[in-house]
């Protein structure tokens, strides 16, 4: 591959995983807001604003999983990790120290909005780390069934079965440590596994068209990769 393009392709690699890790991190600062959507009257959805940025990971990790590899792909996994770990420290740090009498945000505010981040950052890195490593996993297992064809049925195939295990996964720890009422699991499990479903779905069209950017602009075939090692 030319300099210039391997260049290039480190680059979007680099924004891809910059774009992947903000959406997880925003996830976990995000997630006790709750809001519904009536889904053209067919399904009162109830689920957390967390949920909102959460798939964008698996589009992106399926797009770099289809372009770059498994090691690409598990590499911005682990980066995720660690970016989730280093914004607790931030956030539990703001907590610690005390608020001034004029501050437009109190302790008890801060508190309110950021003080169960810690359990909810626990939790989501539990699931998250289950639930992408499966899906990397599965998306490979599934490209190599099909000798790289049916693009459609590995991103949503893989993306299916890793998204119900995040939700529960998450929905368990949350409810054990009393942060949402046991009453609440079953409903929140299914709004929020047909929800993440549903954008499964609706981003399969925008993986096919990174995909065929890549293959068009580095000359890939169907199961060939770059390496920008």
């Amino acid at each position: 591959m030319e300099v210039s393009k391997k260049l290039l392709a480190y680059r979007v690699y680099f924004i891809l995983g910059a774009l992947f890790i903000s959406a997880l991190v925003a996830s976990n600062l995000i997630f006790k807001k709750f809001f519904f959507w009536d889904f053209f009257g067919m399904y009162h959805f109830e689920i957390s604003v967390g949920i909102l940025p959460y798939p964008i990971t698996f589009l992106i990790t399926d797009l770099i999983s289809e372009i770059y590899g498994k090691k690409k792909a598990n590499q911005v996994v682990i980066a995720g990790i660690f970016a989730s770990l280093f914004s607790l420290l931030i956030v539990f740090t703001a907590s610690v120290v005390p608020a001034t009498t004029w501050s437009p945000i109190g302790d008890d505010l801060f508190n309110t909005v950021f003080g169960s981040t810690t359990i909810a950052v626990f939790a989501s890195m539990a699931a998250y780390l289950l639930a992408q490593f499966i899906d990397i996993q599965l998306y490979h297992f599934w490209k190599k069934l099909t000798k790289g064809k049916h693009l459609w049925l590995r991103n949503n195939f893989s993306t299916f079965l890793s998204q119900f295990v995040d939700t529960f996964v998450v929905l368990l720890l949350l409810c054990s440590f009393k942060e949402i009422e046991w009453k609440l699991f079953s409903t929140l499990l299914l709004s929020g596994f047909l929800f993440k479903v549903l954008i499964a779905l609706l981003d399969t069209p925008f993986l096919y068209l990174g995909v065929y950017i890549f293959r068009k602009k580095f000359n890939l075939d169907q199961t060939q990769e770059l390496s920008i090692d």
